[in-house]
């Protein structure tokens, strides 16, 4: 049958704030407890309610959702949650996170910080390791352009850009929406980007829209990168035209022992029918479940040294020359391992061996 899909399960729930504001917050995805907790900060205009049906957003929220319990929010002012007096920045954007953790009674999740949404995500990290297991960042920095001593044209772009929102963002159809939709995502498909129009023009109004703009210009957590602890892992979009992808490598650079893997996209958000988007999902969900972190100590000394070979990328015939073995007994073996490694033919045995240290 045909009509509009039906809308992805979740449980919309509401904090409130310091400020009396409500902040509302959506729980979706896997159903075992004791799978981790992949909480996205907020960032660029973000409505949880639609997102459930969003041709943007949902497909994320049902890949990531197999494998992971994910959390997500609307900062205040955007979509479900209330507005208040709060100056917006950093400080406001913590106190939002915070909250959220509370509510959802989480004591330690994994945390997906997007665009603008790797700052606040890098800073509770921070200073507050304990609640805290890993660090997912795509499209970020850890400066806004405010910060990074911008030549006369470009703040001068930058305010230019701030009026047109300020005065063209709500209207139905805003050539506004639609500049800011294709620099985000280039080569989405006419539907894709009239999506994500749509979720902008449902997630504030104009004012709004400008003054975040102008918080995100202006923050800073540069001081906050040594003091992060755990893993980290920073994804960015190879052709990204929002976000350099070099500010993607000053990241990784200023955190200790991070990874950090370009995505082969123009999109600064990775979407379905990207070639990055299935790549992007299975790093995520391999980072957060810890697949990449065992060690050798969980695999036998036969185990270790088959793996050392299929990570150098050996064919059958090699292997068994560098074991003795014949050929099918290496068959055989290979067939083991996969099982082992959950993975379905050789291609994804190489990169799973080594994600290991393989």
């Amino acid at each position: 049958m045909g009509g509009a899909p039906q809308p992805l399960h979740q449980d919309v729930r509401f904090t409130r704030l310091a400020s009396g504001s409500r902040l509302a917050w959506a729980r979706s995805g896997h159903a075992d407890r004791t799978r981790p907790v992949l909480l996205r900060t907020a960032h660029w205009m973000t409505h949880v309610e639609h997102d459930a049906v969003s041709p943007v957003f949902r497909p994320w929220l049902e890949r990531l959702g197999r494998e992971l319990r994910l959390l997500r929010y609307d900062e205040r002012g955007c979509g479900l949650s209330g507005r208040d007096d709060v100056p917006l920045g950093l400080e406001a954007s913590l106190e939002e996170l915070q909250a959220v953790l509370d509510a959802a009674a989480e004591p330690r999740v994994a945390l997906l910080g997007i665009s603008g949404g790797a700052a606040t995500a890098i800073a509770l990290a921070a200073r507050q390791p304990d609640r805290v297991s890993h660090l997912v960042l795509l499209g970020g920095y850890a400066q806004g352009l405010l910060r990074r001593q911008p030549s006369a044209e470009g703040l001068a772009y930058f305010e230019a850009l701030v009026t047109l929102m300020r005065v063209g963002w709500g209207q139905a159809d805003s050539a506004v929406q639609q500049f800011f939709s294709t620099r985000m995502v280039p080569d989405a498909t006419p539907a894709q980007r009239e999506a994500l129009n749509e979720l902008q023009r449902r997630s504030c109004d104009g004012a709004r829209a400008a003054a975040l703009l102008r918080a995100r210009a202006e923050v800073d957590v540069r001081a906050d990168l040594a003091a992060v602890r755990c893993p980290t892992l920073v994804l960015h979009a190879e052709g990204d035209g929002m976000v350099p992808a070099e500010l993607g490598r000053e990241l990784a650079a200023a955190i200790a022992g991070a990874q950090f893997e370009t995505l082969p996209t123009r999109n600064h958000v990775p979407l379905p029918g990207d070639g990055a988007f299935e790549r992007m999902c299975e790093r995520v969900c391999a980072f957060v479940l810890d697949r990449g972190a065992a060690t050798s100590g969980h695999y036998s000394a036969r185990e270790r040294e088959l793996l050392a070979l299929v990570a150098q990328g050996l064919d059958n015939l090699q292997i068994a020359a560098h074991l003795g073995l014949a050929d099918k007994t290496v068959r055989n073996r290979l067939s083991q391992l996969y099982r082992r490694l959950d993975v379905d033919g050789r291609g994804r045995a190489v990169v799973r061996a080594r994600e290991l240290g393989f």
